[in-house]
């Protein structure tokens, strides 16, 4: 079972991706998030998978630089459907806010030969709070989590042998997310940028948080395994080390600051 980062960046990133990732077991994918365009299909491509498999995807919320490229999965899906070149079924999670904005988008920007199978085999699946499902051969929870800027979502994923993956969506933790957090053994949470740097990128008036914090709440909720995700790009290039080497000083679990198309093992594979 892995998870790969299709983008690492936040909404303005010129030279890496929007945030978004695929999570694999089995050949299945569950897809979250689209980042901000078609350059979603490079990312998929690029990192060694066809936009065709991802049958389950989630939207978090309606910022742009996570919505705007479902609609180019919208628009794959459905115009391979009409050609008779897809097969079977495709699922998007989104709460309703989200999923109305689909709709509408879809409904003005795409064909409506290609729009017909939205409902027929393009099922969009409107969310509530603590509302789950099996995606991908396993027990997921979507949960509010409570932001102030826009109806956000997160999830947490039953990944077997009684652990669990939570991620908090692009905002910091609140509350009201706790027992979804708490005793994870993977947690993906934002980090815009780092804690030494906090004056020059403003993190908190964004309603980000930093390393520091981030590594300082993964502390307290006994996470062994945490990913940061949705940074700045000015330190692109040595991110991974300054990164690791701020957080190391709050969190002494294990540290994961991936790039883009960077690939990491949840799960090991079991053989026989």
């Amino acid at each position: 079972m892995q998870l790969t980062m299709l983008g690492t960046g936040n909404a303005t990133v010129t030279e890496c991706y929007n945030t978004c990732f695929v999570i694999t077991d089995k050949n299945k994918h569950f897809m979250v998030d689209g980042g901000g365009g078609n350059t979603v299909l490079h990312q998929l491509k690029a990192a060694g998978l066809n936009w065709m498999d991802m049958r389950d995807i989630f939207v978090t919320h309606k910022h742009i630089d996570h919505l705007l490229g479902i609609i180019w999965m919208v628009r794959m899906i459905c115009q391979f459907m009409r050609r008779g070149e897809y097969e079977g079924e495709a699922r998007i999670y989104a709460h309703d806010e989200v999923i109305a904005l689909i709709r509408d988008m879809a409904d003005k920007l795409l064909l409506s030969k290609d729009t017909r199978f939205i409902d027929d085999r393009l099922h969009l699946i409107e969310l509530r709070d603590g509302d789950r499902f099996d995606i991908i051969g396993h027990d997921v929870t979507f949960f509010d989590i409570g932001s102030t800027k826009a109806k956000q979502y997160g999830f947490t994923m039953d990944i077997g042998d009684g652990e669990k993956l939570t991620c908090c969506g692009d905002e910091p933790f609140s509350e009201r997310e706790r027992t979804y957090v708490e005793g994870s053994k993977w947690l993906l949470h934002e980090a815009f940028c780092l804690y030494s740097e906090r004056d020059f990128f403003k993190p908190y008036e964004k309603h980000h948080s930093t390393v520091k914090e981030a590594c300082i709440l993964a502390e307290q909720m006994q996470i062994r395994n945490l990913l940061l995700y949705h940074t700045e790009e000015k330190n692109l290039a040595d991110r991974k080390r300054l990164y690791t080497s701020e957080g190391k000083k709050y969190f002494h679990g294990n540290l994961f600051i991936p790039d883009d198309l960077e690939t990491v093992v949840l799960q090991p594979e079991v053989k026989n």
